[in-house]
């Protein structure tokens, strides 16, 4: 099959664009607001987007019912926030943190997490999970968005600090099958990640 984006005529019960960008890894992002409030929600339009030195990105599209999200507001405001690790444990709490509700709701909170202090920001972490990354506020690059009164935002961070688990670490390495992170797949579908495997790159 083929269908042109501009049109979207796929023919197809849902969507399907989604589901052929897979799996994505799911940033669970902590930030305060410039009053204090506590935030925490769900990003799967998330990644690492460099190393040296370490960045890291997610975007956020649309609205929520009561106006713009939380956590592009907060991030350009105050200038920090967490990327938190979502496992597989945590999937219900995760879930629960992406309800679309009021700026003054602490999703903490409501899904019923505790929380850490961090080292360098403000924004806590979610102690429950194995890898926080503190990041300084870098950039909001502004894309193209198909409903004008609807911001399509990209948030870029500097990774300032990372905390990792010590019972996640085998031999030195962080062991993703220990904890299963969770990552987006399309529709209302999610995976874990369970099996590993290693390839070594060719050297010429």
């Amino acid at each position: 099959m083929f269908y042109e984006t501009k049109d979207n005529r796929h023919g197809l019960p849902h969507d399907p664009f989604k589901s052929c960008i897979v799996p994505r890894p799911i940033g669970w992002i902590s930030t305060i607001s410039r009053d204090g409030v506590v935030n925490l929600a769900p990003y799967s339009f998330f990644n690492g987007i460099a190393s040296d030195p370490p960045m890291v990105m997610f975007s956020s599209n649309g609205l929520q019912p009561h106006g713009p999200k939380d956590t592009v507001t907060n991030c350009e405001e105050t200038g920090e926030f967490v990327a938190n690790v979502a496992i597989w444990t945590l999937r219900e709490k995760v879930n629960v943190s992406s309800a679309p509700v009021h700026s003054e709701v602490n999703e903490f909170e409501l899904a019923e997490l505790e929380t850490l202090p961090s080292r360098l920001i403000k924004p806590p972490r979610v102690k429950a999970s194995p890898i926080h990354m503190e990041c300084h506020y870098h950039q909001t690059v502004e894309l193209p968005s198909d409903d004008p009164e609807q911001r399509n935002a990209m948030v870029i961070g500097h990774v300032v600090g990372i905390h990792i688990a010590d019972d996640i670490l085998t031999d030195g390495l962080v062991d993703v099958a220990k904890y299963r992170p969770i990552a987006r797949l399309g529709y209302m579908d999610y995976a874990t990640v369970d099996f590993v495997f290693s390839m070594r790159r060719p050297t010429s």
